[in-house]
Order: C-alpha cells, then structure tokens, then sequence
C-alpha cells in the first residue's frame, strides 16, 4: 500500500448474517459472551416497553433473559404455555432489542438498552386460532400483559391472514379490533395504545427472476389483514442487503434501497388510509436458477435463536424482522420523550420517513401530485430517520402541539344529524425575521395530524371511510396574503368532502388531498420561497364527517378526543437559525403565559 500510494480507505471485508449463523454452537456462544460484555440494560425506574403478540420469548438467552421479567410473559388462553416452541417470538425479541446483531456484533462499541421486552403469546404451539377468534384472541393477549399494570408499551403484532383477500382496503373484523384497541374502546383497560402490524409477506413462488416489481404491485399481492387498520401503524419492508459469499452462486433480487421482494403493497384506491406507513430492513432473495427466487440467509438479518445454548443465532428476515426493527426505534423515541402520546409518537415517527434515492427513481423528472400513488402502495412515506425524529438542528426544527377537540355538536334546528362544533386553530411561532433573511430560499414545511378514531361496529359502514370513522380531522394552513379573518371564513365555509376523489388546488402541497386527507394520519409538505413561509404562521385542525356526526349519537358535545400536531420546517443547507429564534418565541410565551 505504502508502496502504490493508491489506496484511498481501509475499511474490514463485509460480513453477512449467514457467517455467524454457519458457526458451530460453541463459537457463536464466545460471539454472545462478548456482546453481551459491551452490553448494559440500564436500571430505569419507568422503562418502555416492547410488547410482542406473538408465539411468546425464550429467557433462556443470556441476550434477552436481562430485558424480559419471568412475570412478563403471558398467554392470550391460560392453557396455554408461554415458551417460545416454534422461535419466531425469540427471533423478533432479539430484534426488538439490539436490532440486526450482524453488525452489532463486528462493532467493539458499548451498547446501552434502555428499554424491556414483554412477551403475550397469541398463537397455540400447535394449530391455530380460528379466523373468526383472531381479533379476540388479539385483545385476550393485550388483556394479559396489561394486567403487570400501566406502562409505555409498543405492541408489536407480526401475524396476517391471507383468509380476509381481497379485502381492497376496507375494513375486516380483525382490523377493525386493532382499531379498537387502539383508540382505548376495546380491552380491559381504557387507555390509547401504541400498536405495530406487519404488512404482511408475498408469496414467493408468484415471483419470477425479473421485474418483480410487477409482481409486488399486482393486487393478489395486497396488504393482508388485518394491517390495513387505521390506527396502527403498518410496517412494509425495504432491503440494503445484496452480498453474498464469495463464490456463491446467484444474484440479488431486489436493488439497494427498493421494496424487499417479501414485502406486500396496497392495491386499494385512495379514500382508504395509506397503507404500509413506513418501510423497515426486511432482506432480499436470492435468484439461482429457474423460478422462483429463493431466501438466503446472507441476505437475512441476525437475531436470537430459542434453542440457546444449542444455537444462540439464526437469521429472519421479511415484514415481521421489519416490524421488529421498527418496533425498537420507536421504543427508543418514546424513551426519549416519555411525555408524548401515542398519537405523537406514531406521528413523529411515520413524519419522519422519506423515500430514498432508489425509491424516488421510478418518479418522473417533474412528478405531479398524482405520481406519488406507487410509492405510497410499495413504500408508505418510506424509511424514518430517527436523527429527523428526535433532534431539531440550527436549520431544521419540529413543534409538537398534544390537543382536545370535540367535533361534533346537537344542531340547533334539530336538523337530521349533528353538526360540526368547533375547529382549533394554532398561531405557530414562525422565526420571521430569520425566514424573511432567507428571502427566496426554498424552504420545506411538513404537517402531521394524528388522532386515533373508534370504528363503526355495523358491517354497512365499512363502505365508507365516513360512517367507519368516530371522527375525522383536517388540517389547512393560511395562505400568504390571507388574515386571521379570511383564513377562519374560508375553514367556516368548508363544505364536506366527497366520498371518491377530490378536486386537488393549485395549493402548493406535494402530495395532494387525494393521499393526505384518508385514514387518521394526515401528512404532507410543500416548499416555498422561505418569505411566502413566513407569513403563513396560522394552521387550523377542523372536524368532517364522522358516524359521532349522526343523530344515532346522543349528546355528542360529551365527545372530545385527542389528537397531535407535528410542524417541521427544514431550510436545508442555508445557514439560518431557525431553531434558536423558534425557541426564543416559546420561551417569552411561556413567560407571559406564567405572569397572567
């Protein structure tokens, strides 16, 4: 090297998951003594939680024995044990705690774990649940972990059924309990909760060695149920992995960065909620031969073995290695603001997705509002960042505003239902002067709305996104030259919305009303010269059509729910300061707020 003066990086020779998961079982047990000697799980008074509904989580692992109280684990049927028999739970346990151990592993780094693990077996060891007892047997295993008493936990449900398709979107029986449970309406404890479901995984012998693409989007390949229910937040899979060994046969399937082969889409047209909401690692297959292509553990994630000690690793991969992954970020964002709902939460961390590079390549060059439809099908919002969801920069802020709203209200003139009742509307504390330095700058701004609706119990209001929903809300932002005044006419005169497709403005949103007003998590951006920004400083949250609204409802002014704001402002690259005079105008307001 020295002597050629060519080389430009040393960097070690990449190693895959199937490395570790070839060792013989003494080799592997030396890997975990070392991890688990850079490993600390904090003592924290009020950790949070991860609560898989799963096939339950072996203790016999030194990884996981640490993170998972012999009292945490459960069962949805008392009969039941609550070993982990068939591994997939010990796999997703793994998972939920360090993430993919293949390079958790090669890092000499400390790792500190701040969170737990609860275990509520949902599925018998043999067999299994009939479809009809698949939402109760959800609740039962809520029910049961709930009883160790009131935390901050995220469920992590990494079942589907393939019996409910096509469902098209709508509703099912089972998503519909996910909804419920959710929301705070169904189980033993009133209380919103923070639920995770995988998208649910393709079949493999529908593929060919080509565009598989194709075969990911056709509609046989649609979500499974019960993931597309409108409170959880749905998980799709997206894949970096394409190594193999050195001298293996084959190639990847998939590309860098795009849809994990396993990884199932929406199908659906636009009033039903965009669905899967984010994309995490699920690993890629294998094409060797003739069809179809083939899983291979180089191309899978590393995790947990319930076997321990005859094996202590083996590879996962697909959308519940994805819901797994997803399951720890957003555990450990909700350890970092222990204070936030979980409305917040799930908006925080869905907000922060974007669509990669490879993503972004099947766009046009000028994409309008209506190109985005595949990418939201395939990838959601796409991969959250969670440097994006924990930390504002100097150029780059988030406010969160947790709120009340009561939607609805008895009409005055007795009419045939009830009315909209109040909208709340934010004066948000905008850094003017530093928007204003920035002149024709572009500047992004991206909203979220988040609140968590109960579903219609009757089977007729499945049809509709309108008679589903308890309640639906709505964000408008002021327009540029649009006063406190005119902007609250203007929302006063809002008549309902369709029930198909709307009539997009010339807004200046990127994605549009067609992909942002579905479901109960709202989100979109637009970019403008940071000048037009700042004077659009009002954002009102304002109730539509929901089945609270009918006369079937008594007393509906007694029917207040929540609902979190997420606002970021990103100038991108420019040197303005935007966080700092944000949070000069918070403090002065809290200031004045105090003294009256």
């Amino acid at each position: 090297m020295r002597r050629l003066a060519g080389v430009r990086a040393l960097a070690a020779p990449t190693v895959t998951a199937d490395y570790f998961d070839a060792m013989d079982p003494d080799e592997q047990a030396e890997w975990v003594d070392s991890l688990l000697g850079r490993t600390t799980y904090e003592a924290i008074d009020d950790p949070n939680y991860v609560t898989l509904l799963d096939r339950g989580v072996s203790r016999s692992h030194p990884l996981i024995e640490p993170a998972l109280a012999a009292a945490d684990r459960h069962a949805a049927n008392p009969a039941w044990g609550i070993e982990d028999i068939i591994g997939h739970g010990t796999q997703l346990g793994g998972l939920s705690l360090f993430g993919d151990l293949t390079p958790a592993l090669q890092s000499m780094l400390p790792i500190q774990l701040r969170h737990r693990l609860e275990s509520a077996k949902i599925i018998p060891d043999a067999g299994h649940n009939p479809h009809h007892l698949l939402g109760a047997m959800t609740r039962a295993g809520v029910n049961a972990a709930e009883t160790a008493g009131v935390r901050r936990r995220t469920f992590a449900l990494a079942s589907t059924t393939e019996d409910d398709s096509p469902h098209d979107g709508a509703p099912t029986s089972w998503s519909s309990e996910l909804d419920q449970l959710t929301a705070g309406v169904s189980g033993n404890v009133a209380t919103p909760r923070l639920l995770l479901v995988s998208a649910g995984n393709s079949d493999q012998n529908r593929f060919g060695n080509n565009d598989y693409l194709a075969a990911s989007d056709h509609p046989d390949n649609e979500v499974e149920s019960p993931a597309q229910a409108w409170n959880p937040i749905c998980i799709g899979a997206y894949t970096e992995k394409d190594v193999l060994p050195g001298g293996e046969p084959g190639t990847p399937l998939a590309v860098v960065g795009d849809l994990a082969p396993s990884s199932r889409t929406a199908s659906w047209s636009s009033h039903w909620p965009i669905k899967p909401d984010v994309v995490m690692e699920g690993g890629n297959w294998v094409v060797n031969g003739p069809p179809p292509p083939m899983k291979h553990s180089a191309l899978s994630l590393l995790t947990t073995d319930h076997r321990y000690p005859l094996r202590a690793f083996t590879t996962v991969g697909e959308t519940s290695a994805a819901t797994a992954l997803a399951a720890r970020a957003i555990t450990e964002l909700w350890s970092d603001y222990p204070e936030l709902w979980p409305e917040a939460i799930r908006a925080l961390f869905v907000s922060s997705a974007r669509w990669n590079a490879q993503m972004r390549s099947h766009l046009p060059v000028n994409p309008g509002k209506g190109h985005y439809g595949p990418l939201f099908k395939r990838y959601g919002y796409g991969v959250p960042d969670m440097e994006r969801a924990r930390r504002s920069a100097s150029n780059a802020l988030t406010l969160i505003v947790q709120d009340w709203i009561t939607p609805y209200r008895e009409s005055d003139s007795g009419g045939a239902d009830h009315v909209h009742n109040e909208m709340r509307l934010f004066e948000l504390p905008w850094p003017v002067e530093a928007l204003r330095a920035l002149i024709a700058h572009p500047v992004t701004l991206r909203v979220a709305l988040s609140t968590f609706i109960a579903p219609n119990p009757s089977e007729p209001a499945r049809g509709s996104k309108f008679r589903y929903a308890s309640h639906n809300l709505r964000f408008k932002l002021n327009r540029p030259n649009e006063d406190r005044a005119a902007f609250i006419a203007r929302i006063s005169k809002v008549e309902e919305e369709p029930e198909g497709p709307a009539i997009d403005e010339n807004d200046g949103w990127t994605f549009g009303r067609n992909r942002r007003d579905v479901g109960s998590l709202q989100i979109d951006e637009l970019t403008c010269p940071a000048s037009d920004l700042a004077r659009r400083n009002l954002l009102a949250v304002h109730p539509v059509a929901g089945w609270w609204k009918t006369r079937a409802i008594p007393d509906p002014n007694e029917r207040s729910v929540r609902f979190a704001l997420i606002v970021e402002i990103d100038a991108s690259e420019s040197n303005a300061e935007l966080y700092a005079e944000v949070q000069a105008a918070i403090e002065a307001s809290n200031v004045a707020q105090a003294a009256v």
